[in-house]
């Protein structure tokens, strides 16, 4: 992913108003973040923990979207796997993850959701650049680069939801 600057974010945000946009916290560290290993930027807000935040290149654009987090009601499950990277997390390592439907449709209450790693590093998981807490990546026969485009593919596939 290409880097991108506070103004860009904010403009591409396709799920919320241009005030709620205006207002979300941005994380302080986007000079220091590893670009060239994300296929998206994800991150957690601090102050309101059920809020989460993924921009992406969708095309040409930058898509940015907010997120709702589900309340733990699994407290049975030992392990779960995220939907976007194929990373098995412990208890509470994948979150579900919900976002108002662009438009119209969200408008009216429709939303969209997906199992995604709480913490949001699916890029850096994939790539190796971190390891899950006592959780693990499956052992497969894919390069890292077809678990990228796997990745990306699963990413595009949840934000062309928004527009469905």
């Amino acid at each position: 992913m290409k880097a991108v600057s506070d103004r860009t974010i904010r403009a591409s945000f396709v799920n919320c108003s241009k005030g709620e946009a205006a207002r979300l916290p941005l994380p302080r560290d986007l000079a220091e973040r590893p670009w060239d290993d994300l296929d998206f930027l994800g991150w957690r807000d601090l102050s309101a923990p059920d809020r989460a935040y993924i921009v992406a290149e969708r095309g040409e654009k930058v898509v940015g979207v907010a997120l709702r987090l589900a309340s733990r009601q699994s407290a049975g499950l030992r392990r779960s796997l995220c939907s976007i990277c194929l990373t098995t997390h412990p208890l509470s390592g994948v979150s579900l993850m919900t976002a108002r439907k662009a438009g119209t449709a969200g408008r009216e209450g429709n939303s969209v959701g997906l199992y995604v790693c709480t913490d949001l590093d699916c890029s850096l998981y994939v790539r190796g650049k971190k390891r899950p807490e006592s959780g693990a990546r499956f052992d497969e026969r894919l390069t890292v680069e077809e678990q990228i485009e796997r990745t990306r593919g699963k990413l595009a596939a949840f934000l062309d939801q928004l527009y469905a």
